[in-house]
């Protein structure tokens, strides 16, 4: 089963546990989100085309992470102009794991419980690692004085 989606100007064809990397979206990591603008989907029967959406279907999603894209380096030049310019940009993107593809009328599969339990408990921290060895005294630095220069002038 497979749909494709539209989401930031794309279009993507996404399957059940599929990673995508989309551009950015509103919702923190550990969201649940869903992508109303369907434009097909195939069920294993046939294939269901959207003219141009289809009404009632969506796909869930789950937001892994917000990040930026790699850095895109912009340089300008005029030869003999002295006139050189740089600049950079990085593109926000968030990260999202496909959890079901759902047609009209269907209803999204319950959310784990477990997880949201896990992060619900005080998180324990590990015992600090005692020093085995103590730290040596610093070496006291003598400083060498130079002998003063002679004089070429007595000869």
């Amino acid at each position: 089963m497979y749909a494709v989606v539209k989401t930031g100007g794309k279009q993507y064809r996404v399957a059940k546990d599929d990673v995508l990397t989309v551009e950015k979206l509103d919702a923190e990591a550990g969201a649940v989100i869903e992508l109303a603008e369907v434009l097909a989907i195939d069920d294993g029967k046939g294939l269901t085309i959207g003219t141009p959406m289809i009404d009632g279907a969506r796909v869930a999603a789950t937001v892994l992470e917000q990040k930026k894209a790699d850095k895109v380096i912009i340089f300008k030049k005029k030869r003999r102009k002295n006139y050189r310019r740089t600049r950079g940009h990085r593109q926000p993107l968030t990260v999202i794991r496909i959890s079901d593809i759902l047609a009209k009328g269907q209803k999204a599969a319950a959310a784990k419980a477990a997880p949201a339990a896990d992060a619900d408990a005080p998180a324990k921290k590990a015992p600090a690692k005692a020093k085995a060895k103590a730290k040596a005294p610093a070496k006291a630095k003598t400083a060498a004085k130079k002998a003063p220069a002679k004089d070429k002038s007595e000869d």
